[in-house]
């Protein structure tokens, strides 16, 4: 897909398709109404017919508009005008793409950045056309023998912005498509069986990723190594599988040399059957999508690379599967961690902790800036907060309001939950340092406590992406979130040094 900036007037534009906004109860945007007065009422005329009332998710797509050089006119419907929010804009354009996409034209031109935003430059809706419509036209379809072809499939879209406004479009359309890159790598991995995205296959992905990029570099640990560094944690949960443990760091150096790094940890677990405390079987198919935290982290070091960013940045994978068979951990085990405290393995299936916990310990030797892990931890947090946003708990307010500011601007958000001492106990063992779980209450934030252990000496957040990394049902599918969030937190710590 090619993406460009033009300005032109709407009934001009030499194109396969023009996009247009239609707010609630026949009203016209500016540029639709531009083109309706060219067209001498074309627009008012079908919409007092009644073909479109401006609704939010109404599409009406004509063909061959007399008095446009256009091939065809899509109207889009945004909804109540004094409503229209970034959630609108955003569904706006997915309709538009999803539409003309099927409506045979090869190019489009778009109007919609032109839509007045409270709160939204030009440089944001320029960027969200782009990163909306990639994932819009995203087909998991690498492994099928017959792809889902559309026979003239939409190739380029044009965003129609102010001249003045040429500069700032151009990189947002270059920052857009170094992070739906970024994104669709996330979800490609996520989208991946578990008999192909093994923990060596992530690290062979890494691998790739630094082989086109410069300015990365990668190292792999295997279970020897890990086992020297005492992370008998990690090591824990890898016993039950015949399929090699890894442990993948990625260095991005983008900014000055000695600069302290941002770290992303990302859970890595290629599949989770639970281990010995087996999960049901129904949609146990899923537990593929146990690795997205380590995808969001390859997803989001593509885009910093892509996009240069002048800052350093590490990215720490923990992979690893978790099965049953007869070495596998149980229940009851203790094992110790590579900072010396000894767990109380009370359930096999809270495994995301335990290879958490040792990436975090390991984390200590990059002397970094602030460290963020991401993980699809608990099914605690898909009650708590569902599909619509991230669980945020941190060690630093100041940490968790850059993430929490970065993924309202990014479109991929979280919420901030509490990580009060008083949980803390939830935890205590008879046998050792701290059990592995703390029991059915707040289970989100005794997760979030346990890794906090690991935490204590540098400024730290955890995002437990479980009710967002995918989505379940007939759309079933990887969602690349939260690259769009952690790439955004990473624009804003490089200011203006861009």
């Amino acid at each position: 897909m090619k993406f460009t900036a033009k300005s032109e007037k709407p009934a001009a534009v030499k194109a396969g398709c023009v996009v247009l906004g239609v707010y609630e109860r026949r009203k016209l945007s500016e540029a639709a109404s531009q083109f309706d007065k060219t067209t001498r009422g074309l627009l008012t005329g079908l919409l007092k017919e009644g073909d479109m009332d401006g609704k939010c998710g109404q599409t009406l797509l004509l063909h061959h508009p007399h008095g446009a050089r256009c091939e065809r006119v899509l109207l889009v419907g945004c909804g109540k005008k004094n409503e229209f929010n970034a959630t609108r804009y955003r569904d706006a354009v997915a309709s538009a793409a999803d539409v003309v996409n099927r409506s045979g034209a090869s190019d489009a031109i778009s109007y919609l950045p032109g839509l007045e935003l409270r709160g939204r430059d030009t440089y944001w809706k320029v960027r969200q056309l782009v990163e909306v419509s990639i994932a819009v036209l995203y087909k998991p379809d690498e492994l099928k023998s017959k792809k889902d072809k559309i026979s003239r499939p939409l190739r380029r879209i044009a965003a129609n912005v102010d001249s003045n406004d040429a500069e700032i479009a151009h990189k947002a359309l270059n920052d857009g498509e170094a992070i739906a890159a970024g994104i669709q790598l996330a979800r490609t991995l996520g989208d991946l069986p578990g008999n192909i995205c093994t923990p060596t296959y992530l690290a062979e992905q890494a691998r790739t990723l630094a082989a086109g990029h410069k300015q990365i570099k990668v190292s792999v640990l295997d279970k020897a190594a890990m086992k020297k560094l005492g992370m008998g944690a990690l090591l824990s949960v890898a016993r039950g599988s015949e399929e090699p443990a890894r442990l993948i760091s990625l260095e991005y150096h983008g900014g000055r040399e000695g600069a302290k790094p941002v770290v992303l940890v990302g859970k890595g677990v290629t599949f989770d059957s639970g281990g010995i405390s087996i999960k049901p079987s129904s949609a146990m198919d899923e537990m593929k999508y146990d690795m997205c935290g380590a995808a969001s982290v390859l997803g989001t070091l593509k885009a910093c690379a892509e996009m240069k960013l002048p800052l350093n940045v590490v990215g720490v994978i923990p992979a690893t599967e978790n099965l049953p068979s007869g070495n596998a951990s149980k229940p009851g085990d203790i094992v110790t961690s590579m900072s010396g405290q000894t767990i109380e393995v009370l359930n096999t299936d809270a495994e995301g902790r335990l290879i958490l916990c040792d990436a975090l310990s390991y984390c200590e030797k990059f002397d970094p800036e602030v460290v963020v892990d991401i993980a699809t931890l608990t099914g605690a947090c898909v009650i708590a907060l569902g599909s619509h946003a991230a669980g945020l708990l941190s060690n630093d307010d100041k940490l968790a309001e850059e993430l929490l500011n970065a993924g309202t601007t990014a479109a991929d958000r979280a919420w901030h939950m509490p990580l009060w001492e008083e949980y803390q106990q939830q935890l205590d063992s008879n046998f050792a340092d701290m059990a592995n779980i703390g029991g059915r209450e707040a289970g989100t934030i005794t997760a979030a406590c346990f890794l906090s252990r690991y935490a204590k000496d540098y400024r730290w957040a955890h995002l437990d992406i479980a009710g967002v990394a995918w989505k379940q049902g007939k759309n079933k599918g990887a969602t690349g979130r939260p690259v769009a969030l952690l790439t955004q937190f990473l624009l804003d710590r490089c200011g203006n040094s861009r």
